[in-house]
């Protein structure tokens, strides 16, 4: 049984990591949120020790740890402008880090975590769940197995539709989420790197608080993409079920079916991790390097464009 600790009680993808912490049948000892909003604990590790202070969090890891009990994991679920803080601090703890996506909102911020790995024997890993999803993998095989000049046409379209409380939260703030593109979309730009190799063109058509689009070309990909967290963007006849998330992937105008599957794949990944399959800091680079360049991007029209870019800016 490993012992864990986890950055973020309080946040929404938290429950996700607790989940996977029991499900694989190790052990959550100590938990940080300034945010006092945890009683999810209660159903995952009622047992498990809780601070509100920073300070207070690390003293008692840091006596866990002299006492011949320390913590073997970190995992990270805080804000994306904090992951790079807490990594580093899980690594100097003498722990391995797990953490959410976005890994890092910069590239140069994963040389510097490189670094604190060689210094202290330690291993940062990843959430890149969609690489670990059966019909994402499956296509991926299928993508090898194909003539290496080949190239696809893709349509990603992912739109999440988020209240006004989203943009008054830190996920609003640029310089604390990335943007829409970082929080939302690095999974998918992971995942299109994962399956149609390394990225060659990247350019920007919209870039809007609540919306980004653009054209990114792979190897093996020609990709249109939108994301939006307005409701709006939702087809009308989505809507009209009640439904308020529309996501589709196509491939040569074939869909792409993977909206099952998801509920298990932060499990999926400890497994991996705990294997010591996960994925490190390399494998994130390519992502990273992809919103970090969409961020600073001015956004142009023209080109290969997502349908939704036209209907966006009516």
């Amino acid at each position: 049984m490993k012992r864990f600790a986890l950055i973020g009680a309080a946040g929404y993808i938290a429950p996700r990591h607790m989940g996977a912490i029991r499900s694989t049948q190790n052990d959550l000892v100590a938990a940080l949120d300034p945010n006092d909003s945890v009683g999810i604990i209660d159903s995952h590790f009622p047992e498990a020790d809780f601070f509100t202070e920073f300070e207070r969090f690390d003293r008692h890891l840091d006596k866990l740890r002299r006492n011949g009990n320390g913590v073997d994991y970190v995992s990270i679920c805080s804000p994306n402008y904090l992951h790079d803080s807490h990594m580093r601090f899980a690594l100097r703890s003498g722990a391995d880090a797990i953490c959410e996506k976005p890994l890092v909102l910069n590239p140069w911020n994963i040389d510097g975590l490189t670094e604190i790995e060689k210094d202290t024997g330690r291993k940062v890993n990843t959430i890149l769940q969609l690489r670990v999803h059966p019909a994402i993998t499956e296509l991926r095989e299928r993508i090898l197995r194909e003539p290496k000049d080949k190239k696809h046409e893709v349509d990603l379209t992912y739109i999440t539709s988020r209240g006004h409380w989203y943009l008054q939260s830190w996920k609003g703030a640029e310089k604390k989420s990335g943007g829409i593109a970082t929080n939302i979309g690095v999974h998918f730009f992971d995942m299109l790197h994962f399956i149609f190799g390394e990225l060659q063109e990247n350019k920007v058509h919209l870039a809007e608080d609540t919306r980004a689009a653009g054209y990114l070309e792979y190897e093996h990909a020609r990709v249109r993409w939108f994301l939006s967290i307005d409701i709006n963007d939702v087809p009308s006849s989505v809507r009209a079920a009640g439904q308020r998330t529309f996501r589709s992937i196509t491939v040569d105008g074939h869909e792409i079916e993977f909206s099952g599957g998801f509920t298990d794949l932060h499990t999926r990944s400890y497994e991996e991790i705990l294997a010591g399959r996960g994925f490190g800091l390399e494998e994130n680079r390519v992502a990273i390097e992809t919103v970090s360049h969409i961020r600073n991007a001015e956004a142009r029209s023209g080109g290969e464009q997502h349908p939704f870019v036209s209907k966006a800016k009516k």
